[in-house]
């Protein structure tokens, strides 16, 4: 088996983030600041771009109250989030037409979670060969769409309703 090593999460992984604002509480604060990417805000959960992709059109669900996992969420949360969890498919199948997509929550950090107090989940559209060797050579991920561009395009996608 090859071992890949990865020494720049190394410091992520093991630093304590617990002082640092969370960002889906400031989003929630200025939905329409293109800054906090919000694309679309219900009315108790938002969908977000993630500043830090794995591929364009990825995107967060989260409820606006910082809660740090489902089970703690009262019922109009957790029915919420999985509506909006399939629109921003929807959505981000006519915007992008991806191959496939991986759903899922990262819940603690244990898990991976990088806002282990506020849950949410990934909406990541997928293509064959998405992933490159740049990751691990460099260190970096290639991400063919500017933030600001891909904010535009899903937050029309939300707001004239081609989601439905």
């Amino acid at each position: 088996m090859e071992v890949l090593f990865t020494p720049w999460r190394y410091s992520y992984i093991t630093g304590d983030h617990s002082d640092e604002p969370c960002f889906f509480c400031r989003a929630a604060e200025d939905p329409d600041d293109p800054e906090r990417l919000v694309v679309f805000r219900g009315d108790a959960c938002q969908v977000l771009l993630n500043l830090h992709p794995y591929t364009s059109g990825h995107l967060l669900v989260a409820p606006l109250a910082h809660i740090a996992s489902p089970v703690e969420a009262e019922s109009g949360v957790s029915e919420e989030i999985w509506s909006l969890v399939w629109k921003s498919q929807r959505v981000v199948g006519r915007a992008y037409e991806p191959a496939g997509f991986n759903v899922g929550f990262n819940l603690g950090a244990a898990s991976g979670a990088g806002v282990p107090g506020h849950f949410h989940c990934h909406v990541v559209p997928r293509w064959p060969g998405d992933t490159n060797f740049m990751g691990v050579v460099a260190g970096v991920r290639l991400i063919p769409e500017d933030p600001e561009a891909a904010w535009r395009r899903l937050r029309a996608y939300f707001k004239d309703g081609e989601s439905e």
